[in-house]
């Protein structure tokens, strides 16, 4: 799989990829990142990429002809398995399910946003799809295409060295789209904390039992609307 990150600072990526599950998975060539700098698709003497709103306004935003430009450059052909992501904080929310869909295509390309936001002829006539990572507002989009990279990489075949480590993870199919249970390691007890007495127990039926409450207790505690949305599925 293929990503593309269109960005005005491409040196941001520098440091995120370069560590941990996608710095693996790019030296073993499951997957591969490209980070493009949008001023590369600028053709006047300042390198302009953004300017003024028309109707007047705060702020500046990303002009649409580099947009353009650039994503026609290096997706030339559109298909099914390329897809075009904009991030913009009022985009629709990225969730696991959204993690899963991008993770079986060819190429995933972000566009970063910046400034007050994008010419709206890129989410109406280029971008496939506009994203959030939640309701809140970045400076840009680059730490969100970072996060969004991240947990489709994960998912791609090969790339955990565990595949059952995104089975049953917080979110996932497998657990329903519940949080994860709780987690405990060594020592058994810590300050006068104890692990509960049925994972020291070896019955592995009665833990995948007190796994799946304790799932849905902390989910209900935590995230009471993920329980919600889930009884609402299934009636």
């Amino acid at each position: 799989m293929r990503f593309h990150i269109l960005t005005i600072f491409p040196e941001f990526f520098a440091g995120p990829f370069e560590h941990g599950v996608v710095s693996r998975a790019k030296a073993a060539g499951l997957l591969e990142i490209c980070v493009r700098d949008l001023r590369h698709w600028t053709y006047d003497r300042h390198r302009t990429v953004d300017d003024r709103p028309f109707g007047g306004g705060e702020g500046m935003l990303l002009k649409p002809e580099p947009l353009f430009y650039a994503v026609e450059s290096i997706l030339p052909e559109r298909t099914a398995g390329r897809k075009v992501v904009l991030l913009a904080a009022h985009g629709r929310r990225f969730t696991q399910s959204l993690a899963r869909e991008y993770a079986r295509l060819e190429d995933l390309l972000l566009i970063c946003g910046r400034y007050e936001g994008v010419d709206e002829r890129v989410a109406e006539h280029l971008a496939d799809d506009e994203v959030s990572i939640g309701d809140f507002v970045l400076s840009g989009g680059e730490l969100a295409a970072a996060a969004i990279v991240d947990a489709v990489a994960r998912l791609i075949p090969g790339v955990l060295g565990n595949e059952d480590s995104s089975k049953n993870e917080s979110f996932s199919e497998e657990n329903e789209g519940l949080l994860d249970c709780p987690q405990y390691t060594r020592p058994a007890e810590f300050r006068g904390w104890k692990v509960p007495e049925v994972l020291l127990g070896g019955n592995h039926g009665e833990i995948k039992r007190w796994r799946r409450a304790a799932s849905r207790e902390k989910t209900a505690r935590l995230r009471p609307e993920l329980i919600g949305g889930r009884e609402k599925r299934q009636s």
